[in-house]
C-alpha cells in the first residue's frame, strides 16, 4: 500500500479538512486563519522502489519505511513497484525527487551510491516492458508536466547481492545498508534546504 505524508495510517481518523489556499491571517476577535496550502505541501518526493517478494530488490521499500518511521517531515515518502512512465507521473508537482532502488552492477553488496537520475540504471528505472526513467522524464517534460529539474532528481542506489530469488529478507550486507541509504537521503534533504 502506498502512503504519503498526507494520507491516513491504519486506525487514524481524519484530523481536519485540508486548508484552502490564499486565506488571509486572522484579526483580533476572528477565528484563526488556516495556513496557506502551499506552505504545508511537501516539495520533495522520496520514493522507495522494489518488489517485497524478491529479497534484495525490496531494499528501496525498506529504506522508505525506515524514513517514514522518523515521522512527518517537509517531504513525502512513498513506495512503488514500477519505474518508467508510472514513476515519472508520480513525480509531477514536486520540485525535487529522491528515488531509492536496488541496483546490480557487480559492486560489493550493500554499496550505497548517490547518483543523478540518468547515471545508472537501477532495477526499476529501466524495464523491458516500459520506457526507462530518462525517456519517461523527457516525454513528460515535452507534454508540459511539472516535473523536477534534472539536477533536482537523485537516485540512491543500493547494490544487491541477488534480486531474482523469492524471499522476504534481504541478504545481510544489503540489510545493513538500509541505515547508510537512509542517511544518504537525509544528507540530500539537508543539502537542498
Amino acid at each position: 500500500m502506498s502512503q504519503t505524508a498526507h494520507s491516513l495510517r491504519e486506525g487514524e481518523a481524519p484530523a481536519e479538512p485540508p486548508p484552502r489556499a490564499g486565506k488571509a491571517p486572522a484579526r483580533e476577535g476572528e477565528a484563526p486563519a488556516e495556513p496557506r496550502l502551499s506552505a504545508r505541501l511537501p516539495k520533495t518526493l522520496i520514493i522507495g522502489l522494489g518488489n517485497p517478494l524478491l529479497g534484495d530488490d525490496s531494499v528501496g521499500l525498506r529504506v522508505a519505511r525506515d524514513l517514514r518511521k522518523r515521522g512527518p517531515g517537509p517531504f513525502c515518502v512513498d513506495e512503488d513497484y514500477c519505474g518508467g512512465l508510472r514513476l515519472m507521473e508520480r513525480m509531477i508537482g514536486f520540485e525535487r525527487a529522491i528515488i531509492v532502488d536496488a541496483c546490480c552492477t557487480g559492486a560489493a553488496p550493500g554499496t550505497v551510491r548517490v547518483l543523478p537520475a540518468d547515471a545508472l540504471p537501477t532495477r526499476h528505472t529501466t524495464s523491458a516492458h516500459d520506457v526507462d526513467l530518462a525517456a519517461a522524464l523527457a516525454l513528460g517534460r515535452s507534454a508540459g508536466a511539472a516535473l523536477p529539474a534534472p539536477q533536482n532528481i537523485r537516485v540512491v542506489a543500493i547494490e544487491a547481492a541477488q534480486c531474482l530469488t523469492f524471499q522476504e529478507e534481504c541478504a545481510p550486507a544489503v540489510a545493513a545498508s538500509i541505515g547508510p541509504a537512509r542517511d544518504a537521503v537525509l544528507a540530500l534533504l539537508a543539502d537542498w534546504r
